[in-house]
């Protein structure tokens, strides 16, 4: 028996298709995308067609083949016509397996356009050396900047030309606004969203008025109104409104000196959990303050008090000899002789207890082992799952200076000596969640990010959490739109994000050879921001703004002309035409995008 499963049926002789070997959740959605929006056959290559999402792709219209290996050969490379595809794309397997298959793949067709997943971006950088047509792109990285900008209630940013674009929402929408991304936002039904919607242009008042006053208008000459026919009432439309902003620089999460010292403070408390060990040292610190009050009352020198009473606690003092309290030279009496004494025998107590604080803090991470939430943890975020993409939120809300707890229940996981590298605190353990939260300090909490690879663990562990504080924000990884429509309806405060549907339109631009800049999230919809250069032969050449935007679902942002350095914001010139060498920003939904890459593979 071969590599080959079972009923597995051969491709029939097909060209210029596309390959897409994986069978998880982003192999179906960028699949989708490939069949419904670029319109390209597409033939998928899976390790087993009766697991995860491979029963899925199987049935979408327009799917070539789907092609069962349990590894991707030679041989299986043969089987899906690698010599005379078009590109190939390498969604699952470890970053070691995809980089193998690429090369095997660029061996078989020089000229094939690769576009592999890659968990490593370094490693992926310098893999991108290696091939002659090829991207490296990291799911993860593409999602995780949506997951953690929807945990801090704020909208994620994308940097084009030393600015940030993001999306905001109604009344914080401003009057400097690059455009109108989408309307008819109704929370209740995510549905009714309508992305890049047309735009009233400033002549749009000026042709109400013409159409009055013509021939067919209700207004004749000398301002006689003719009596207009009753139209019937339109339907009241949702009137949430998002669009598309630019910030000089992207925000940050400031956090106090006071604060933070605050935090601290509270948790050096954790290890003193003993009320016999909190009595006992209570009481010699209000000795050794009395034992300080006694000396600097009998010298009248704060400085050689202060002196001499860090070398008593350290045990380093110089006691007086007979001979010099019979010359007359001792330190000043019986009573500075007793507070000396008081504040030594305290030294020897808070000796062990420092120690030991010490060799608890260095032991755990020479143990390997990252540190447990302390009592002082306040006003920080839960990111439930250490694999890519909870990983990835961590260090992106920690690189914020937002203070991050990580619940992980595999002690293998790959994110956790990330997470002890970085001195985020992880909660280990399989136990349930209402006690894990707990230990994560779910109380004092100001979000939840439950992000692991099951949508049912996931739900589990926002409604737990909102069970425990019904003011925390919770953020959901979830696959299924419907699922999270229900989930939008029922709770507030609360968001929805897909890895696939976020990471799946930069997968199939990169395959494309499109450079997608970033992705803005309006709830679970999504909005591309892509670069693209007018180059000899391209269907660009010769386009205006009209031409690109009517359409629809194109939204030119910025231009870079051929001779110009600088970004024009908003160019204002609709009738200019592009020539090469010019580039363009553009705001896209995915079907826009794809016209455009559509347009532009035909005329190349």
């Amino acid at each position: 028996m071969t590599s080959e499963g079972w009923g597995t049926r051969s491709v029939e002789p097909v060209s210029q298709h596309y390959i897409v070997c994986g069978g998880n959740a982003l192999a179906h959605r960028l699949v989708l995308e490939l069949v419904e929006h670029y319109e390209v056959p597409v033939v998928v290559l899976v390790a087993d067609r009766t697991r995860d999402h491979a029963p899925q792709i199987e049935q979408l219209p327009g799917v070539a083949a789907v092609v069962e290996y349990a590894s991707i050969t030679d041989e299986a490379l043969r089987e899906v016509s690698i010599d005379t595809a078009r590109g190939l794309a390498l969604v699952e397997g470890s970053d070691q397996d995809n980089i193998h298959a690429a090369l095997s793949a660029q061996g078989h067709n020089p000229d094939i356009r690769i576009v592999l997943r890659m968990f490593n971006q370094r490693l992926g950088e310098n893999i991108e050396r290696l091939l002659r047509n090829g991207a490296a792109l990291s799911g993860s990285a593409t999602a995780a900047p949506a997951f953690a900008a929807a945990a801090l209630g704020r909208p994620n940013s994308v940097e084009i030309g030393g600015r940030f674009l993001h999306i905001a929402f109604d009344e914080a929408i401003t009057s400097d606004r690059i455009c109108v991304v989408a309307d008819h936002i109704d929370r209740q039904d995510l549905s009714k969203i309508r992305l890049l919607p047309e735009q009233r242009g400033d002549s749009a008042d000026f042709v109400r008025l013409a159409s009055e006053f013509g021939d067919d208008g209700p207004v004749r000459p000398g301002g006689v109104r003719r009596e207009a026919e009753p139209e019937p009432a339109p339907e009241e439309e949702p009137d949430g409104v998002a669009a598309l902003q630019a910030l000089r620089i992207e925000p940050r999460e400031p956090i106090s000196w006071a604060r933070r010292a605050r935090w601290r403070l509270l948790d050096m408390m954790r290890f003193f959990t003993s009320a016999r060990m909190r009595l006992v040292l209570l009481t010699a610190l209000a000795a050794v303050l009395l034992a300080f009050g006694v000396l600097w009352y009998l010298n009248r020198n704060f400085g050689w008090t202060l002196y001499i009473s860090l070398l008593d606690l350290a045990g380093a003092a110089q006691p007086d000899q007979l001979a010099d309290i019979a010359a007359g030279t001792g330190t000043g009496g019986l009573w500075q002789r007793v507070a000396q004494v008081v504040i030594t025998i305290c030294g020897i107590t808070f000796a062990p207890v420092a120690t030991a604080i010490v060799v608890e803090v260095l032991g755990s991470g020479r143990r390997g082992q990252p540190r447990n939430p302390g009592a002082g943890t306040r006003d920080h975020v839960i990111v439930v799952g250490l694999g890519n993409v909870g990983t990835r939120v961590a260090a992106q809300l920690h690189e914020l200076g937002v203070p991050v707890v990580c619940m992980e229940r595999d002690p293998q996981a790959r994110g956790i000596a990330a997470a002890r590298a970085l001195g985020i605190p992880v909660v280990l353990g399989d136990g349930p969640f209402e006690e894990q939260l707990r230990r994560a300090r779910l109380k004092h909490s100001r979000a939840l990010v439950a992000v692991s690879g099951d949508d049912a663990t996931n739900l589990e562990a926002a409604l737990e959490a909102r069970h425990g504080n019904p003011e925390v924000r919770v953020v959901v990884r979830l696959f299924d739109d419907n699922f999270a429509g229900h989930f939008y309806a029922t709770l507030d405060n609360a968001a929805s994000r897909s890895v696939s549907y976020l990471a799946a339109p930069a997968f199939a631009a990169a395959l494309m050879g499109r450079e997608v800049r970033g992705m803005l999230s309006v709830f679970r919809h999504v909005l591309l921001i892509a670069e693209l250069t007018v180059e000899d032969g391209s269907g660009l050449i010769g386009m205006n703004r009209h031409d690109l935007e009517d359409p629809g679902g194109v939204r030119v942002i910025a231009v870079r002309f051929a001779r110009s350095a600088q970004l024009q914001w908003n160019f204002p010139d609709r009738t200019r035409r592009l020539t090469p060498g010019d580039q363009i920003v553009v705001a896209a939904t995915r079907s826009g995008l794809a016209r455009l890459n559509t347009a532009l593979v035909d005329e190349v």
